[in-house]
């Protein structure tokens, strides 16, 4: 068995063919965390749908762990205050933190914003004409979601580069004390900048996401001030993190696979089942958020003990053949296609409407403007960032 080691870039291009053992002789399979904790990855797709509805795997680990929690996963108190957020809940906490944003992420609300996404993605593009070459992921991918993530919650345009900088320290230290020790100024400066973003508010509200939330927080029980910052801080992540990948791994996957592109192009309908082929293939999320076992207990013959981790590899779970016909192989008609890329159950991805539109919209479109689109270096020297929860590139260089 190669070295499993969730943390690496490295680990990143062998992965696929890591799952692929582990599914087959180490379904549950033990990990060491920085920290000292026990891990157990999850990597069989009826083993991940099963751990994601499991009640006894939960998310609150303070609940489960009392004050060896603090022992254990506390850094400082700025990274403490953003662990408030409702990913890191369980009902009924999660279902009220979850209840105060969820009507923003309709399917009808997010479907009114496809005019004004298809406008950032023309504006971007134009950017783009005349150049020999770009990063995409610097030119296109990072900016489109990010601008309309930070247009929802009421972020002035001038400030939208500086959550790149924040939100990409904070992610790539997930599950690394050490390193988020190192970003515990980028943390301060996060929450300084949204505690004087929520003072304006207060004065002066908009008709935004964040106007609605302090409203929430003014009312009392719906929600604390530390729950207001984390929450915050959990939309702006995760509002654009997830689409970036989204869109930079899946140019990738249709440029690494050209019949499938000249398919896109040839039946532009087909946009809609490329996008969950796109999200099963090369998934946006590796591995879930932790889940932490609140009873002993046994499973693929391993024990499992109160406080251990869980680890949900969706990414995994995405090529398992047990569940996909030919999962190495990209299908952008593939039907059905019950992908776990945003998750399951109570804890599904609150953004998923609004990621899936994006990528609609901003793939198609940019191929139709560069239909000779191609790989600005070998496929070789592309990198993936060495986050615990993301799969993403650093860059994608393309020339067109």
């Amino acid at each position: 068995m190669r070295k499993v080691d969730l943390f690496s870039g490295e680990f990143k291009k062998e992965a696929y063919e890591i799952y692929q053992e582990l599914r087959q002789t180490s379904p549950v399979y033990p990990v060491e965390m920085p920290n000292g904790t026990r891990g157990w990855l999850i990597t069989r797709y009826e083993d991940v749908v099963a751990a994601l509805k499991d009640p006894r795997f939960m998310k609150n680990g303070r609940a489960v762990l009392g004050d060896e929690y603090k022992e254990k996963f506390y850094v400082s108190e700025e990274t403490h205050l953003l662990t408030h957020h409702m990913l890191a809940m369980d009902p009924p906490d999660h279902t009220r933190l979850r209840g105060l944003v969820q009507k923003a992420f309709s399917p009808r609300l997010v479907a009114d914003l496809e005019g004004r996404i298809e406008e950032i993605a023309k504006e971007l593009l134009d950017a783009m004409e005349g150049k020999a070459g770009v990063d995409l992921i610097e030119d296109y991918a990072f900016p489109l979601p990010i601008i309309v993530i930070c247009e929802m919650l009421g972020i002035p345009a001038e400030d939208r580069l500086k959550f790149r900088d924040w939100s990409n320290v904070i992610v790539d230290s997930s599950n690394q004390a050490e390193q988020m020790r190192r970003a515990v100024p980028k943390i301060r400066e996060f929450i300084e900048y949204l505690r004087e973003l929520f003072v304006e508010r207060r004065r002066d509200p908009k008709d935004d996401l964040i106007s609605g939330l302090v409203h929430a927080q003014e009312e009392g029980n719906k929600l604390s001030e530390t729950e207001l910052l984390a929450m915050v801080f959990l939309l702006i992540v995760a509002g654009h993190e997830t689409t970036v990948n989204l869109i930079g791994n899946g140019v990738l996957a249709l440029l690494e696979n050209p019949d499938q592109l000249s398919l896109l192009k040839q039946k532009p309908e087909c946009i809609h089942t490329a996008v969950e082929e796109l999200l099963r293939y090369y998934s946006p999320v590796e591995l879930a958020t932790n889940r932490w076992v609140s009873e002993d207990l046994q499973w693929h013959g391993q024990q499992i003990k109160k406080g251990d981790l869980i680890i949900v590899c969706l990414a995994s779970a995405n090529r398992d053949p047990n569940q996909f016909n030919e999962p190495d192989r990209l299908d952008i008609t593939r039907k059905p296609n019950p992908h776990v890329a945003f998750g399951q159950w109570i804890h599904h991805c609150l953004g998923a409407p609004l990621a899936r539109l994006e990528a609609k919209v901003a793939i198609p479109a940019l191929f139709e403007r560069f239909p000779h689109l191609a790989l600005g270096v070998p496929r070789e020297e592309l990198a993936w960032r060495s986050s615990y929860l993301m799969r993403g590139l650093h860059q994608l260089p393309v020339i067109y």
